[in-house]
């Protein structure tokens, strides 16, 4: 399933980020809060995939 591969690279991306957030880099907090917006919506295709293929049966 593409979708779910999509989201581990996302979440793989951000993991250098968070780390300098953590830090105390706001440059990379402010980074982070994008990436995480973007895991969320690559979270909501992976949950509307698998309500098709449920869906399908």
């Amino acid at each position: 399933m593409q979708e779910y591969e999509d989201l581990k690279a996302l979440v793989a991306e951000c993991e250098a980020d968070i780390n300098k957030a953590e830090g105390g880099n706001k440059a990379a907090g402010t980074r982070v809060r994008k990436q995480m917006q973007a895991i969320k919506q690559a979270a909501q295709a992976v949950r509307n995939c698998i309500l098709e293929l449920r869906s399908a049966e």
